[in-house]
């Protein structure tokens, strides 16, 4: 669990993050949208000491990230960032190996590491560990810089603008391999975005952050239906759009095994009658039945919200 205590970070005596607080559960992924310039990465800093806080403090299993040097809390967690960062003169596996080299890591184990995260990201070792970062497509080297911040086997993984470089197509699969990622290894995620599509697909919470302050910090259901003020409806694009978009779609896309209480859904309505039944009743699930009556499933506010901004 990060814990983010009353963060102040200031330039010159303007505030770049503004006494921001929030708690980040582990094993979740926690996505940090704004615009450009809102404090974001700044915070996204803070957490791994690469800037150091004006005021308050981030704890990490309730112990202060200040206790112990930068250079070790940093080997701890890992770090993707928008381009990748990757070394042009090292090979793919040299790459992934780096922190684990800094720690001391005997070579059998680094070598196994490697191997293991390539297998796991769907790239040969054989073929591609000895590649050099211009031999790769783009998607390729999104895989090994987010391999690299996992080659030491962190708990937590900070990732900054990863999928900006890449385009609509590989971008969409990005997102779906880091959420089958994170369910596999059960790490905690914390991604700074400007798209709110990719928070609302990616995150269990999103945090709003503008010129500094944090604005809402809820899940993507509570964001779309609840959202705090006018720069949040502005961000989600509000009004009709959602709704539209829902319309379109039946339940049965995200019906899901599992109880609910509540009155029944038939399977043959769309998600938009769905949602307004469950905003109406205040339910966060309800249950669905066939035709006949029988019991299939359910369908949750969050399974329906995250398909608002999915593309048509």
């Amino acid at each position: 669990m990060i814990e983010i205590d009353h963060l102040t970070k200031r330039y010159n005596g303007k505030a770049a993050v503004d006494d921001v607080s929030l708690v980040i559960e582990a094993h979740s992924i926690t996505a940090v949208v704004g615009t450009s310039g809102s404090g974001k990465t700044t915070l996204l800093r803070m957490i791994n000491r690469l800037e150091e806080p004006t005021e308050g403090a981030v704890r990490i299993d309730g112990v202060d990230n200040r206790s112990v040097h930068g250079y070790e809390l940093r080997r701890g967690i890992g770090y993707a960032i928008q381009g990748y960062g990757l070394f042009p003169h090292r090979t793919v596996a040299q790459n992934i190996a780096t922190v684990p080299l800094l720690l001391g890591w005997e070579a059998g184990r680094i070598k196994a590491r490697v191997e293991e995260l390539l297998a796991l990201f769907q790239l040969d070792p054989a073929l591609y560990g000895p590649r050099y970062p211009h031999e790769l497509s783009g998607g390729q080297q999104q895989r090994v810089g987010v391999a690299r911040g996992l080659a030491a086997e962190p708990n937590i993984l900070l990732m900054d603008e990863p999928f900006g470089a890449l385009d609509a197509i590989i971008r969409t699969k990005a997102r779906e391999d880091l959420q089958a990622l994170q369910k596999q290894l059960g790490i905690t995620i914390i991604l700074v975005t400007h798209d709110i599509e990719e928070a609302i697909q990616l995150g269990d919470m999103i945090a709003v952050m503008d010129a500094g302050k944090l604005i809402q910090y809820a899940s993507p259901a509570d964001i779309l239906t609840r959202p705090a003020n006018a720069f949040v409806k502005e961000l989600i694009g509000s009004g009709e759009r959602p709704f539209r978009l829902l319309s379109l779609r039946s339940i049965r896309e995200v019906i899901e095994p599992g109880p609910a209480d509540g009155a029944p859904l038939s399977a043959s309505i769309s998600q938009r009658d769905a949602l307004a039944e469950m905003l109406w009743s205040g339910r966060r699930a309800l249950p669905v039945e066939d035709a006949a009556g029988a019991a299939i499933g359910r369908v949750t506010l969050d399974a329906l919200t995250r398909q608002v901004l999915r593309p048509s």
